[in-house]
């Protein structure tokens, strides 16, 4: 089902004065192992922070408290693209390049294979769990599938989007266990019913948008980076609405990783300017607040998650580093 799109257009910076963005704290440690790629990382509850290395087929922690990084060895060629960790403490990877979702249990150190059920299904890409924690969804982006996971029973389904080349991308999912989806290869946001997994999707109304990644607020609206454009974009479910605000940088700023904090405000790290820049946005204001470089130059930061526990946003880069933002 196709949902039309009306667009309205926001302003970045509401206020007659706007007020001067306050820089916040941005720390990070450099990976020991270089040229690897470390992203994606994840918290678990001993605070400790996963991420994959994805150039050298490994997953790893960082614990913060010690500053003591440790590597778990994958297949070679395995191309770890994203990992989320359970209320068990098991870690699920996206095996990107070996078409399978892994499951490590890291007392034993063994590692449970869940291949895709169509050898289409080729490159797993991002994966988040619902807010049960009860059914894992992810993303198969060159592939052209979302799926589902059921952790209790290993099974998994893929729906086929209807359009080649739609590239699903970055995933969240609502209070009601619906995930939501970018199309990077078209201007579609999409969700699937978690019921039925029939496919709705939401054609965006400038032709040129890409979604990246995607985040939800808790009044419902559904959140994008629009890496081609250089805009955040929200899109209303109900009203079939859209509205977007142009970025800092421009039509130069690729906005790339987003994440939402325990504030309802929107953070996302344009890619275009180097050093990468974090940048803060407020919707009640509809103003930028916050802004930071990332110090290492990031080259790119792909993916960050917030932290409620810590108030904390974490994140990794193309310069071999794990970061952290301290939320104001």
């Amino acid at each position: 089902m196709t949902i039309p799109i009306l667009l309205v257009y926001g302003l970045l910076l509401a206020p007659a004065v706007p007020p001067e963005p306050v820089t916040v704290d941005v720390r990070e440690w450099p990976v020991p192992w270089k040229s690897t790629r470390p992203r994606d990382p994840f918290m678990d509850g001993k605070g400790r922070v996963w991420f994959v290395g994805q150039t050298g087929d490994y997953l790893a922690h960082l614990d913060p408290a010690t500053e003591k990084f440790t590597r778990i060895d994958l297949e070679k060629g395995t191309g770890p693209h994203n990992l989320v960790v359970d209320g068990a403490g098991d870690v699920w990877f996206a095996g990107n390049r070996r078409g399978y979702i892994g499951r490590l249990n890291e007392a034993t150190g063994e590692i449970k294979r869940y291949p895709m059920p169509d050898a289409k299904a080729e490159d797993p890409h991002t994966l988040i769990f619902d807010d049960s924690g009860r059914t894992l969804w992810f993303t198969v982006q060159m592939s052209n599938f979302v799926g589902r996971l059921d952790p209790k029973t290993g099974e998994v389904r893929l729906v086929a989007m209807p359009d080649a080349g739609s590239r699903p991308y970055g995933i969240v999912t609502d209070t009601t266990g619906r995930p939501w989806f970018n199309e990077f290869g078209n201007h579609k946001l999409a969700t699937l019913d978690p019921a039925t997994m029939a496919l709705t999707e939401y054609p965006l109304a400038h032709d040129k948008t890409r979604g990246r990644r995607i985040g939800r607020t808790p009044d419902g609206f559904v959140w994008y980076t629009d890496y081609a454009r250089g805009f955040l974009g929200r899109l209303d479910p109900e009203k079939r609405t859209v509205r977007e605000w142009p970025l800092p940088g421009g039509d130069q700023s690729l906005p790339y990783a987003m994440a939402i904090d325990d504030k309802a405000r929107i953070w996302v790290v344009e890619s275009g300017p180097q050093p990468n820049r974090v940048v803060g946005f407020d919707p009640k204001t509809e103003t930028v607040f916050a802004t930071a470089p990332v110090p290492s130059g990031g080259g790119n930061v792909r993916h960050m998650v917030f932290v409620p526990r810590t108030r904390e946003i974490w994140f990794g880069t193309d310069k071999d580093t794990i970061g952290r933002v301290k939320v104001p």
